[in-house]
């Protein structure tokens, strides 16, 4: 039933303005907006992930944000099944569903032809898994998949687990125990970016911009409520500003640190944004030079 469906996707790198332009685009076309981001999905996550507030939306419903509290192991596959939900709502009321935000997997999953492997979680496994550190885990990964370890992003602990899991339970490289299915939707798709020099400077404007709104005090506040979970120590702002917070930086290296691992990130979401050939780009990604 899905079938056809129009659907518009806004992507691009962290900073490329993905949220104001979808957000001018759902009043133009009677739009509403499904975000498509890992960490908007937790509630207090707010300065330290860029968080649209409510006065910011323009009026426009925003979905899958703030659905699940800090601790929720919240996977790819859940986020698949509940944004296909807001989807089919949307198109139901006659509106336009748009998907906006940054995470890769969760655009190839919800609107390419890409679906996850049937498999049941291994507590035990993940339980011994989660006590080695980053650069342990992607050393196992690597060893079983290579491939799958370039698409990890530096400290997701979460996801390198979660790949081992998999290719463990499937005995297969994640390219190959990944399925394919038949597109549901016709999403029209639209990639911002900007030339690399002026990405890198609104990235380090939006990072002053976190400072002087408190990202902090957001920090204390988050983990004498949830403590060092995963979720909060192994995600970009949160884990630079507990490096200060402990004494083992200044707070300026640590705001220089968010910088460099922001854009860092930016990088390698263009990356992989880049492999699908139907994003129009309002400026195409800078590849690199051989």
């Amino acid at each position: 039933m899905r079938k056809n469906k129009k659907v518009v996707a806004v992507v691009g790198a962290t900073a490329s303005g993905k949220t104001s332009y979808a957000i001018e685009l759902a009043k133009k076309i009677d739009g509403e907006i499904i975000s498509a981001d890992s960490r908007l999905v937790y509630k207090g996550l707010n300065i330290g992930t860029a968080k649209p507030k409510i006065d910011e939306r323009g009026g426009i419903p925003h979905y899958m944000i703030d659905i699940v509290e800090p601790e929720t192991d919240y996977s790819a596959g859940l986020y698949v099944k509940e944004a296909g939900k807001r989807i089919d709502d949307i198109l139901s009321r006659g509106k336009v569903p748009i998907v906006a935000g940054g995470t890769g997997l969760y655009f190839r999953l919800l609107l390419e032809n890409y679906s996850l492997p049937e498999t049941q979680p291994d507590y035990g496994l993940r339980k011994d898994l989660s006590r080695l550190n980053f650069c342990e885990l992607r050393k196992i990964l690597y060893e079983l998949d290579p491939e799958a370890a370039n698409l990890v992003n530096e400290n997701d602990k979460r996801r390198v687990i979660r790949f081992i899991e998999v290719i463990k339970q499937t005995g297969l490289p994640l390219s190959k125990s990944r399925g394919f299915k038949e597109p549901e939707y016709d999403v029209e798709w639209i990639g911002l970016n900007f030339p690399r020099e002026e990405l890198y400077e609104r990235i380090n404007n939006r990072v002053d911009l976190m400072i002087e709104q408190g990202l902090v005090e957001e920090t204390k506040e988050l983990l004498q409520k949830h403590g060092r979970i995963p979720n909060i120590v192994d995600t970009i702002g949160y884990r630079e500003v507990i490096l200060y917070l402990d004494g083992i930086i200044g707070l300026e290296e640590a705001v220089n640190k968010l910088k460099q691992n922001t854009r860092n990130y930016a990088k390698r979401q263009l990356t992989w944004f880049r492999r699908n050939p139907d994003i129009h780009w309002n400026c195409y990604p800078e590849k690199k030079k051989k």
